[in-house]
């Protein structure tokens, strides 16, 4: 209700919309980062006649694509809202697709609650968008003062809002957000501001027009208790009609050319970090895909999307280190048709979590790449090693997670990712480690290699990226012991192949899992998840990283968390030595 007034102008006049061709590049953009405003959205639909009154009426009903809070359920829904603090980042994706990839001349409206201001996210879009020159972005923040149990920090402190919004480089504009002219007049500011973002600072009343609920504190998120009465006091029940404005005529938005390329090549044996491989794989892959983005976290010296960035300037985008901008940016980007890559150490994903996680509710095609997974970085410690990662990206619904070992499983993976849609995540290691398989093998995801393996194997080794390099080692030290060990390479931990598996259980009379990870969610509980239902199996044993480590040389700490050759081929003597009594 405070924000109706301002969402009835900007589509009665300025927004430019074809609700038929919601695809239409050349739309105007109009995200609710204040998702609990749903009703005021899907009010907009019926005004513009795009939904029917039954379909308004269908709200949070099971079923109902019109849900609490707007999902891209919705033809005209481009971002799924309702965890604060992520419409603007998203938007920000929005515009930078428009301004610099598309190059077409659609604007992103932002409708913002004051009570989001709160988010660092929020403060990180506003320093990205404004870095990047942003002027086809307006954030119009619905300053109510009243959130959802207190008053907000600010309250009506408009000119708090404007000087913090001024300090990050955005023209501010303070209104009363129910006085149509200013609005409107606020409106052709922002779009005839030139260079720079724009933030309409509206002061509003929570609840406007009904005095029951009219600036009063906890009602939030509540129906009122007479709304026939309600209704009367608003002036009525209407049945308005607006029709907005078109989206201009203008050239097809732009794209970049696609020129086949093969995928790099390297020697069996070479030692080549997967980092490295897939810092030298996305560049040739962005030659063959021009729709190909990608986004750094500012670390790309180390995670090598360098490489892409010497190589595609236009097609990337230096985000900082502002991972929840990161993974909202590319969510932005991914509405247009974009396909993006964001790259950072696996470790610092953590704090774009939510991102993640709401990414997936958005139906987000996004490409993630952590890099500095492990114990096996070694020096840094642990505030820099991925330790949670491959359990943190298991659970996201609909989720892609592999792991490659050697450089050209990762050339070759990257290139499956382009074609998987939803999100999906590479690991990569840090160490450079043999390469073994060679530049014609393919890898299709929710595969897995069997590395090793005889008529004879009396136990399974299950590991991916580096210890299955320190599975192959232990596997030739127990050979010569005679203990025959099958290894596989896991490298794609969901989907996971559940047939290799069973194979494995029928077939060995135990299985060890190896994996540099924390013990809960990664390798070892995919596998224990794929024979839950192969009842019985043989004893799993999972060998992971279960103390807090330090810092070291890679090859100490491996030892030291017990996921190295030398730990491996013990336990595997152990585990099989119980399975032979059982």
């Amino acid at each position: 209700m405070s924000a109706a007034d301002l969402t009835a102008v900007l589509l009665a006049k300025h927004l430019r919309y074809d609700f038929d061709r919601p695809e239409n590049r050349l739309n105007d953009h109009l995200v609710f980062s204040k998702g609990h405003a749903s009703p005021l959205l899907y009010s907009l639909y019926r005004a513009a006649g795009a939904i029917s009154e039954r379909e308004l009426l269908s709200f949070r009903r099971l079923g109902s694509p019109f849900e609490g809070h707007p999902t891209p359920k919705i033809p005209w829904v481009e971002v799924a809202t309702g965890s604060l603090g992520q419409g603007l980042p998203c938007a920000v994706g929005m515009a930078l697709a428009a301004k610099y990839l598309d190059r077409v001349p659609s604007r992103v409206w932002v409708l913002c609650g004051d009570g989001e201001m709160a988010e660092g996210s929020i403060w990180e879009a506003f320093g990205a968008a404004s870095h990047a020159a942003l002027d086809n972005l307006t954030a119009i923040v619905d300053i109510n003062r009243l959130g959802q149990s207190a008053e907000t920090a600010l309250g009506w402190d408009t000119a708090a809002y404007r000087r913090r919004a001024e300090a990050f480089g955005w023209h501010a504009i303070e209104i009363d957000g129910h006085d149509v002219e200013q609005i409107d007049r606020a409106y052709e500011e922002a779009v005839a501001t030139e260079g720079r973002p724009v933030a309409i600072l509206a002061k509003t009343l929570k609840g406007k027009g009904v005095r029951s609920v009219e600036n009063r504190n906890g009602f939030h998120g509540k129906p009122l208790d007479d709304p026939a009465a309600a209704l009367a006091e608003l002036g009525g029940q209407r049945d308005l009609r607006v029709t907005p404005s078109p989206p201009p005529l203008g050239p097809e938005p732009y794209r970049f050319a696609s020129v086949a390329t093969p995928l790099p090549r390297w020697q069996l044996g070479e030692e080549v970090a997967t980092r490295r491989a897939f810092g030298e794989a996305l560049g040739a892959l962005g030659r063959a895909n021009g729709r190909i983005i990608a986004l750094d976290g500012e670390v790309g010296n180390s995670t090598y999307l360098s490489v892409f960035a010497e190589q595609h300037p236009q097609r990337h985008f230096e985000i900082y280190i502002a991972e929840q901008q990161l993974i909202g940016t590319a969510v932005g980007l991914q509405v247009s048709g974009w396909i993006p890559f964001a790259a950072t150490f696996a470790a610092f994903l953590s704090r774009a979590y939510d991102f993640i996680r709401m990414a997936a509710i958005s139906r987000a095609n996004i490409k993630l790449v952590g890099s500095h997974c492990g114990v096996s970085i070694g020096e840094d410690g642990p505030s820099q090693m991925g330790l949670q990662d491959v359990a943190a990206l298991r659970v996201v619904n609909g989720s892609t997670v592999l792991y490659p070992c050697c450089a050209n499983q990762t050339a070759q993976l990257l290139a499956a990712m382009t074609e998987q849609p939803g999100v999906v995540y590479l690991r990569t290691t840090r160490s450079a480690t043999p390469v073994l398989y060679g530049p014609e093998e393919s890898f299709a995801i929710g595969g897995a290699r069997v590395l090793r393996s005889s008529e004879e194997d009396e136990l399974t080794v299950v590991a991916a990226g580096i210890t299955v390099h320190e599975a192959l080692a232990a596997a030739s030290e127990l050979a010569g012991d005679g203990m025959s060990v099958r290894v596989i390479d896991l490298y794609s931990v969901k989907p996971v192949d559940r047939q290799a598996l069973l194979a494995a259980a029928e077939e060995t009379r135990a299985i060890l899992t190896v994996e540099d990870h924390y013990a809960e969610g990664g390798i070892g509980d995919a596998v224990l998840e794929a024979l839950a239902t192969a009842q019985p199996h043989p004893p799993v044993e999972k060998l992971a990283v279960r103390e807090l480590p330090g810092s070291g040389r890679s090859a100490e700490l491996l030892a030291q968390a017990g996921i190295d050759r030398t730990s491996i081929a013990q336990a595997a003597r152990a585990l099989h030595a119980h399975a032979a009594g059982r």
